[in-house]
């Protein structure tokens, strides 16, 4: 997919795809770690006849400016972008689609721009900001998925990541790539992505910079006293969840509770599939959008 850089107002550049018919509804494509991009080349190939299709690599990954330092990659910096990017490219109003981190970022976007720039929300195996936080101090199951992320955030592992890159850090925390190197299409690409140490690092950042605590595995389970939940309103725009319910990840104690919290909600769980779905299960994905753009246009 052909790729051209965008220079937002904050000065940071972004490396996008932007295909589909100019006068199309927009959809913008966000990936997660330790993807790019092409997270999506199944949706976008699908999609792109009737939709125009926008998909950055975000930043810190790839060529996109990776600025250092993890306070470079707060929340609020990685949500701004997309905004920008969307008036960049002249953008007024969209749907906003994500996976992972990606899809970690679409519900703040989705949640601000509800009612003004966003008309909806696809989200594929990413927690929702209400209930995540409460299942690492409450669950055993999600805390002990979670625990790479410590892994991730300690800056002692960085001069590994500075000599052997990206996935030497991911062995370390999974055993192994996760299944991410096992389309040999994506592997040779992968593998010379990931050798750039300021790239890893940047990458690293976003879980750096990030407000969750991870407690470690024996700490006491429980909300901890005076903790006041994220002043988050109900998310009131169309949202359709897709869950892979083999993802070792995040499991599908995730889904518990969103009805409450998002009136016009559509999950189809993906059984047999694990963590990158909108690549391992992309008819599936694609069918599930095809009927959810269709009911909600």
């Amino acid at each position: 997919m052909e790729q051209q850089r965008v220079t937002l107002a904050n000065g940071i550049e972004l490396d996008v795809v932007d295909t589909g018919p100019r006068d199309g509804p927009v959809l913008i494509f966000l990936h997660g770690f330790p993807e790019s991009h092409r997270t999506w080349r199944h949706q976008i190939a699908h999609l792109s006849d009737r939709y125009r299709c926008i998909a950055p690599d975000q930043r810190g990954y790839r060529g996109s400016s990776n600025p250092q330092g993890p306070d470079q990659y707060t929340p609020d910096k990685l949500i701004g972008d997309i905004f920008q990017l969307a008036d960049a490219l002249g953008v007024e109003t969209f749907t906003i689609v994500g996976h992972d981190w990606g899809g970690a970022i679409a519900w703040e976007v989705a949640l601000l721009g509800q009612g003004t720039r966003v008309t909806r929300a696809v989200i594929a195996n990413a927690p929702h900001p209400a209930i995540f936080q409460k299942l690492l101090w409450t669950d055993p199951v999600q805390r002990a998925a979670s625990q790479y992320m410590r892994t991730f955030r300690d800056t002692a592992n960085d001069p590994l990541l500075r000599q052997h890159g990206l996935l030497a850090i991911l062995a370390k925390a999974f055993g192994e790539s996760s299944g991410l190197l096992r389309e040999p299409d994506d592997r040779n690409q992968l593998l010379s992505e990931w050798q750039n140490g300021d790239n890893a690092i940047a990458m690293l950042n976003w879980y750096r910079a990030s407000p969750i605590d991870v407690p470690p595995l024996d700490a006491p389970y429980g909300i901890p006293e005076g903790y006041a939940p994220p002043p988050l309103p109900p998310l009131a725009i169309p949202t359709l969840v897709v869950w892979a319910m083999d993802d070792i990840a995040l499991p599908p104690g995730n889904l518990v509770g969103m009805e409450a919290i998002i009136p016009d909600l559509e999950i189809v769980r993906v059984p047999g599939c694990g963590h990158f779905v909108p690549w391992e299960a992309p008819d599936t994905v694609n069918a599930a959008m095809d009927a959810f753009l269709a009911r909600t246009s």
